[in-house]
């Protein structure tokens, strides 16, 4: 069977997000992205337009700490924040992918703009896009804020970890 690579070639791919905080549904579209990618940059966005309530830092540690034991295939996961333009930041770190998650229809018509706007800027990286599994379909960081702010159990929506984060963000 040949070699599905070109001799020593790494597949790099970017999944970027603002991961305020990070949560199952995150951490399932990485274990299938890796089984597309040699090395898997998560590009924590810094996007403070979108109000988060953790720090870029605080999200990046949150994420590291989420996947430190994600890595397959000999894959490689690095996590990074980032901010400008994603397919300049693509580019820096030799990606030729870019990997976005899908829930639903609205989260397409989004995401297909983003994909005609960023092949005009550099077509030649690639946007693939992974559906969410049905178990993690509903979850949004938007939700589980708001569920933890209210006092609801997050716990199957978010890792341990990251749901004593929350409460100590939300509730004190």
């Amino acid at each position: 069977m040949p070699d599905p690579k070109p001799s020593g070639r790494v597949r790099t791919g970017v999944y970027p997000g603002t991961f305020d905080p990070i949560t199952l549904g995150h951490l399932d579209i990485v274990k299938r992205a890796l089984r597309v990618v040699d090395r898997l940059v998560i590009a924590v966005a810094s996007n403070d337009g979108k109000g988060p309530i953790f720090s870029v830092e605080d999200r990046v540690a949150m994420v590291r700490e989420d996947v430190k034991d994600l890595a397959v295939n000999g894959a490689e996961i690095v996590v990074t924040q980032f901010g400008g333009l994603l397919v300049s930041f693509a580019e820096e770190v030799g990606a030729t992918l870019i990997l976005r998650g899908l829930r639903a229809v609205s989260d397409f018509e989004y995401e297909f703009q983003m994909v005609g706007m960023n092949s005009r800027l550099k077509p030649e990286i690639e946007t693939v896009f992974l559906m969410a599994s049905d178990r993690h379909q509903f979850i949004s960081s938007r939700f589980v804020k708001e569920i933890c702010r209210l006092g609801g159990d997050i716990s199957q929506f978010v890792t341990p970890a990251v749901a004593r984060r929350l409460e100590r963000q939300l509730r004190s």
